[in-house]
């Protein structure tokens, strides 16, 4: 966790902090991998479903910049949908075979961390 990042903790819901914990800055990247293998995606709908299931308003630029990340990583791909009768072109996500074993490779961790949390949680 990034140092000037330390202490988030402290704040309460009254005293929080902008923006969002690191927890959920780091579930992130697993979440748009599920969304986007449930099915492909525009990344304006991509900002709307993360607040349909609690993650708050993430700043739309993590949220691209991330997309950009998974796209460098082969992960997603990306491809402009230009058939559109209204407004711009949209860029739509899909998740490749190398995303989809990334996204397995998260579950995996994930469940592991959900046993520590469980732990924690029951002290």
């Amino acid at each position: 966790m990034p140092r000037q990042r330390r202490g988030w903790a402290m704040h309460s819901a009254q005293n929080s902090m902008p923006g969002h914990s690191p927890v959920i800055i780091s579930l992130l990247e697993p979440v748009l991998l599920s969304m986007i293998k449930e099915n492909p995606r525009y990344g304006y709908s991509l900002l709307t479903d993360l607040e349909a299931i609690n993650m708050g308003t993430i700043h739309p630029g993590v949220v691209y910049r991330t997309l950009r990340d998974l796209e460098a990583l082969g992960w997603i791909e990306s491809q402009w949908d230009t058939d559109q009768t209204q407004g711009p072109p949209r860029r739509t996500y899909r998740l490749t075979d190398q995303g989809e074993n990334a996204l397995n490779n998260w579950k995996n961790e994930l469940q592991k961390v959900q046993q520590v949390i469980s732990g924690l949680l029951d002290q």
